[in-house]
């Protein structure tokens, strides 16, 4: 890894430490903003990509980590939370409730806890890769780990 890493870096770092993640925080020249393009730099399947996205849930942030092949069900979301209404964040309201911008938000390291559900299709790969904070990084962990480190529900995310 570069010596100075941009400050959204550092929060991931610090908090994968805390947690106890071994995994090494990957940084590609380029930004690895979608599913498709982490998994073509990363040389595996769409599926073993964890997106981190995150959904306003009446008003209130939630984030999905959901397999990369998947596509989040916001109906059925809703129903697993006890939401009127799930849909897409804006990108403010992303940076607000993550401290990271769209294409890089991580599982943590953000500034309060977010409530969190994890897609069960992720157990299904030994090694999952997360974006580590910004749209030009990666870590690679697990289904158990990612449950462990955010506190996240396995949950079925797409019907």
């Amino acid at each position: 890894m570069p010596e100075k890493l941009h400050p959204n870096i550092e929060k991931v770092a610090a908090a994968l430490r805390e947690h106890g993640v071994t995994g090494e925080i990957v940084v590609f020249d380029e930004a690895t903003p979608t599913a498709a393009t982490a998994a073509a730099q990363l040389g595996c399947e769409v599926g073993a990509i964890a997106n981190s996205l995150i959904f306003d849930a009446d008003d209130r942030p939630l984030l999905v980590l959901t397999s990369g092949a998947h596509r989040v069900d916001t109906g059925l979301v809703a129903e697993k939370v006890g939401a009127a209404r799930v849909r897409r964040a804006t990108p403010d309201f992303v940076r607000a409730a993550t401290g990271q911008v769209i294409g890089g938000v991580a599982p943590l390291g953000h500034p309060a806890p977010i409530r969190t559900l994890v897609d069960v299709w992720l157990d299904r790969h030994e090694v999952v890769w997360a974006a580590a904070g910004h749209p030009h990084t990666v870590f690679p962990t697990s289904f158990a780990e990612l449950l462990r480190v955010t506190g996240g529900t396995p949950v079925e995310v797409e019907r």
